[in-house]
C-alpha cells in the first residue's frame, strides 16, 4: 500500500531491478538545493560574466562594444527558439538527460568563447550557447522543481532556487572582474568555464523525473496533449502570459538601461552603479515577501499588487530622481517586483494546469517573454531619444500598470472557474 506523508505525497516509492526504496521528500529537497547551486553558477558564467568581459573582447576583436553586445542580443532570440522543443523534451523525458548534456555543452562553449578570433566566432558561440542555455537555466530547472512537488509546497521550492540563484550577480560580476584584472580576458573566461563544468555536470546528473505514482499524486489525471490543447484555447492562458510579457518589458528596459538613466539625472557614475545594484538585493527580498503574503491571498493577487508598486517606481523616477533619496526611492519602489515574475510565473502556470505539461506550456510563453527580454531595451532606447526619458518611463509604468491588471483579472476569472466546479 502507497503511504502518504503529512504533505499528501508518497513518503516513498518502489524503484524496480536494483534500485532500493527513494525517500521522495528528502530527495525532492536535495534536488532544490542542487539546482540552486546549478542555477547560480549557470548564471554567473553564461549571462552576468558577459558584461565583464564586454570592453576586452572588443578591443580584442578590433570592434564595437556594440558590435560584441549584438551576441548577446542573439543568444537570447536563438534560446527563445529553442524553448518550445525543450519544453517538450521535458513533459516527455524528464531533466537528467537534457541537462547534463546541455552542461557539457555550455562548458565546451565557454572555453571556446575565451580563444574567438573573429566577430563571426563570437556569434557563432553565443548563439549555441543561447540554445544550450534554454536547457540549463531557468527554463529547464523550473519544469523539473515543479515535477517534483505539490501546490502547497511548489512555491517554497521554487523561491528556495531564485533566491540562492539571485546572488549570482554578487558572486560573479566581482569574481570575473578579480579575473579579468588578474588573467586578462581569455584565461578569466577559461577558468570560470571550467569551474562551471566542475560543479553543474556532476549535479545535474542527479536529477531525477517522477515516477508515475509520484507524479498522479500531484499532477491532473489528464492527457498530455488534451491539457496542451485546453491550455491553447483558454483564454485566460494566454492573459496570464501577456501581462507577463508586458511587465518583462519594463523590467528589462529599466534594468539594462538604469545606470545611464540615472546619471542622465545628474548622479555619478559610482553613485549610478551602487544604487542600481540594489536591484539585485530586492529581486530575493521581493520574492521572499510574494512567497509570505501569497500563504494569505493569491500568488496572482499579490504579484498584480507587487506590479503596482513597480509602476509608480517607474513613474516618479523622472520626477524625484534628480535627488539621491528620490533616486533611491524609486530604484527600491521598483525592485520589490523585480524577481517577483521568475516565481510567479511557474506557480500560476502549474496551479492552473497541473504538471504534466507544464514545460511545453511554460515554453508557449518563454519565447516572447524572452524576445521582450532582448528587444525592449531597443525601444525605450528608441523613446528616450525621440522623446523624453520621462516618456520612456511612463511607458515602462503602463507596462508594469498593464501586468498587474492582466493578473488581476485573470485571478478573479480563475477563482470563478473553481466556485463554479465546487457547485457542480
Amino acid at each position: 500500500m502507497l503511504q502518504l506523508n503529512d504533505e499528501g505525497v508518497p513518503a516513498r516509492t518502489v524503484q524496480s531491478g536494483r534500485d532500493s526504496l527513494l525517500r521522495i521528500p528528502a530527495y525532492r529537497w536535495r534536488l532544490v538545493a542542487l539546482l540552486a547551486v546549478t542555477q547560480t553558477v549557470g548564471y554567473g558564467v553564461l549571462f552576468y560574466s558577459f558584461s565583464v568581459f564586454l570592453t576586452p573582447t572588443a578591443t580584442a576583436l578590433h570592434t564595437s562594444t556594440t558590435t560584441v553586445t549584438g551576441a548577446m542580443t542573439a543568444s537570447l532570440l536563438a534560446g527563445a527558439v529553442a524553448a518550445v522543443p525543450v519544453g517538450r523534451w521535458l513533459d516527455r523525458h524528464g531533466g537528467r538527460a537534457l541537462m547534463s548534456a546541455g552542461s557539457i555543452a555550455a562548458t565546451l562553449l565557454a572555453l571556446a568563447w575565451a580563444r574567438v578570433g573573429t566577430v563571426a566566432e563570437r556569434y557563432a558561440v553565443w548563439i549555441a550557447l543561447g540554445i544550450v542555455s534554454a536547457g540549463v537555466l531557468y527554463e529547464a530547472a523550473f519544469p523539473v522543481v515543479v515535477s517534483w512537488f505539490d501546490a502547497a509546497n511548489r512555491p517554497r521550492a521554487l523561491l528556495a532556487v531564485t533566491v540562492v540563484a539571485g546572488f549570482a550577480s554578487s558572486i560573479f560580476l566581482p569574481l570575473a572582474g578579480w579575473l579579468n584584472e588578474t588573467y586578462g580576458w581569455r584565461d578569466g573566461i577559461t577558468i570560470l568555464a571550467i569551474g562551471h563544468g566542475v560543479l553543474t555536470v556532476p549535479l545535474h546528473v542527479f536529477v531525477r523525473k517522477p515516477s508515475r505514482r509520484v507524479t498522479k499524486s500531484i499532477t491532473a489525471a489528464l492527457d498530455r496533449a488534451d491539457i496542451i490543447r485546453r491550455a491553447l484555447h483558454d483564454a485566460v492562458f494566454w492573459l496570464l502570459g501577456a501581462a507577463f510579457i508586458a511587465q518583462t518589458c519594463a523590467v528589462s528596459a529599466i534594468s539594462v538601461l538604469l545606470v545611464t538613466m540615472l546619471r542622465s539625472l545628474g548622479h555619478s557614475p559610482g553613485f549610478a552603479a551602487s544604487t542600481a545594484g540594489l536591484l539585485g538585493v530586492l529581486s530575493v527580498t521581493g520574492r521572499l515577501a510574494t512567497t509570505a503574503a501569497g500563504r494569505r491571498w493569491t500568488i496572482g493577487a499579490v504579484t498584480a499588487a507587487a506590479f503596482t508598486v513597480q509602476a509608480a517606481g517607474a513613474l516618479m523616477l523622472p520626477v524625484v530622481g534628480g535627488t539621491s533619496a528620490g533616486a533611491i526611492g524609486c530604484v527600491l519602489t521598483f525592485g520589490i517586483g523585480f524577481g517577483v515574475s521568475t516565481i510567479a510565473r511557474p506557480a500560476l502556470l502549474a496551479d492552473r494546469y497541473g504538471t504534466t505539461a507544464y514545460a511545453t506550456l511554460a515554453a508557449a510563453w518563454g519565447a516572447p517573454l524572452t524576445l521582450a527580454k532582448a528587444l525592449a531595451p531597443l525601444g525605450a532606447v528608441a523613446l528616450w531619444h525621440g522623446a523624453s526619458l520621462a516618456t520612456a518611463l511612463d511607458v515602462a509604468a503602463a507596462c508594469c500598470l498593464l501586468g498587474a491588471v492582466g493578473l488581476a483579472v485573470g485571478d478573479q476569472l480563475t477563482q470563478t472557474r473553481r466556485l463554479a466546479e465546487a457547485r457542480a
